[in-house]
């Protein structure tokens, strides 16, 4: 049974994860804080130290799946808020990327955001005309998008030469239940990623033969602004549901 390292695995995506993955590998949670988390499986760590890291990661996992995070305050960050993002959304990932490589780890999985072409869409919609596909020239509104975007390409780096790096450029996962908060915030119903497609996404990547590849996770929610076509290509991986299946479900209770 493969091993697979949750690094941030105490956030929303991270709790999604170490359910829904634990039937078919042996997981591992590793956080700052770990002391609300109820699984035994877990580590406690500071990504950002990279004696932490090296020490701490279990030399025979077979994938890491980065999903660091922090909170960010608007598009031009002060320089206090700044250094913390540099820390985690890239100088925690380079890490990532050193001791996966050192250590042996075939595979780093890396959650990125929609935020790294976020300046063509508004509101659930793009502004091209068509979807948004991964060969976009990145543009982005925010300093976030900006650090996402180095990750990613820090990923390419080391995916030529012995690591397989997969980023996953995920749309929206809310902390509270799909069915409430697609009410509560429209651009949802167009950029969610449902909880079984997040469970499926990530299992098709820790699957996957890829060397390097980026994705959008959104579910097939009717007029989403991001182009998966390359989902089914690469990874083998379509929509199980999506916002409509969760309408439906909402009317027959």
């Amino acid at each position: 049974m493969k091993k697979v390292i949750l690094i941030g695995g105490a956030g929303t995506i991270g709790k999604i994860l170490s359910k829904g993955l634990m039937n078919n590998y042996q997981v591992v949670i590793m956080d700052k804080d770990t002391k609300h988390l109820e699984s035994a499986n877990c580590i406690q760590l500071d990504a950002t130290n990279y004696h932490e890291l090296i020490t701490k990661i279990p030399e025979d996992a077979d994938v890491i799946i980065n999903l660091l995070k922090v909170n960010t305050e608007g598009p031009i960050e002060n320089k206090d808020n700044f250094d913390v993002m540099t820390d985690v959304f890239f100088k925690a990932t380079y890490y990532i990327l050193l001791v996966a490589e050192k250590i042996g780890i075939s595979k780093v999985i890396y959650c990125s955001s929609n935020h790294v072409t976020d300046y063509y869409e508004e509101d659930g919609n793009s502004l091209l005309g068509r979807e948004i596909t991964v060969n976009d020239y990145p543009y982005m509104k925010s300093v976030y998008g900006l650090l996402k975007l180095a990750s990613e390409q820090a990923g390419f780096l080391f995916s030529q030469r012995s690591l397989s790096v997969l980023n996953i450029r995920i749309g929206s996962v809310p902390p509270k239940k799909e069915h409430v908060a697609i009410q509560e915030k429209p651009r949802l119903k167009k950029t969610l990623l449902t909880t079984d497609d997040v469970i499926g996404l990530f299992l098709a990547a820790i699957e996957a033969d890829v060397t390097y590849g980026t994705y959008y996770g959104v579910s097939a929610n009717p007029g989403k602004p991001w182009d998966t076509s390359n989902l089914m290509k690469e990874l083998n991986y379509q929509s199980k549901r999506n916002v409509m299946d969760l309408l439906e479900e909402r009317k027959d209770v």
